[in-house]
């Protein structure tokens, strides 16, 4: 993890789906982009690559792309999350790789400690906001800070192109804006230990409202 004075950031974007066009995958990388653009370091951990096993908590020592997944994670200053909305939640995919940090429990500090994590979802319908509420809770679960400007995607074949690559413009911009605030928050966070996190949330849900920036909407 970063200190400050210590170089750049690194915002880890964690998500995708299992299939080779995967419109979550496409929008994490675009927003990963973003947070390049805003100064930081970035690295993809895509679900389709990692292939992880079930976890299993029976064996909680990780090997492979589990061990690769968890202390990438674990250092990351900053994450991204993306996920498809599947039967009205995250994919099991997704999930599963979640189920694995559950091993940073005994760590130092534990899980995801004050991390800063920007939510996206892909929804094939008109309901993406279910899966990033489902995030939140988990970003909750394991002691990290979601920012309040989300990006879930309704009706995302519209939005993607046949090789899965974004094509509407709007949606660029805020998944680009969403990699920039993650950025911003995280270096708040960094240089001064001693923000209290949920205040400083709430103000960024205060200027996002002020400034009428574009907040996706299942609509």
């Amino acid at each position: 993890m970063n200190s400050e004075g210590a170089g750049r950031l690194t915002i880890v974007g964690l998500g995708g789906s299992l299939r080779t066009a995967s419109h979550s995958r496409a929008a994490l990388e675009v927003a990963l982009a973003g947070a390049e653009e805003a100064g930081a370091e970035t690295k993809l951990l895509d679900l389709r690559e990692l292939a992880l096993p079930m976890f299993d908590p029976e064996h909680e020592s990780p090997a492979g792309p589990a061990a690769e997944l968890v202390e990438t994670c674990y250092a990351a200053d900053g994450m991204l999350w993306s996920s498809p909305l599947y039967q009205g939640t995250v994919s099991g995919a997704f999930k599963n790789s979640l189920d694995w940090l559950h091993i940073l429990g005994s760590r130092e500090p534990p899980y995801l400690h004050d991390k800063v994590v920007g939510l996206i979802s892909a929804a094939g319908g008109m309901q993406g906001l279910q899966a990033i509420n489902t995030m939140e809770f988990s970003a909750r679960a394991l002691r990290a800070w979601a920012v309040p400007y989300v990006v879930p995607i309704a009706s995302a074949v519209r939005a993607f192109d046949s090789h899965g690559r974004v094509h509407d413009d709007g949606i660029e911009a805020q998944l680009r804006t969403l990699g920039g605030e993650v950025v911003r928050v995280t270096t708040r966070f960094v240089a001064d230990a001693t923000l209290h996190r949920v205040v400083e949330c709430e103000r960024v849900a205060d200027r996002v409202a002020l400034a009428g920036a574009p907040r996706a909407t299942a609509t």
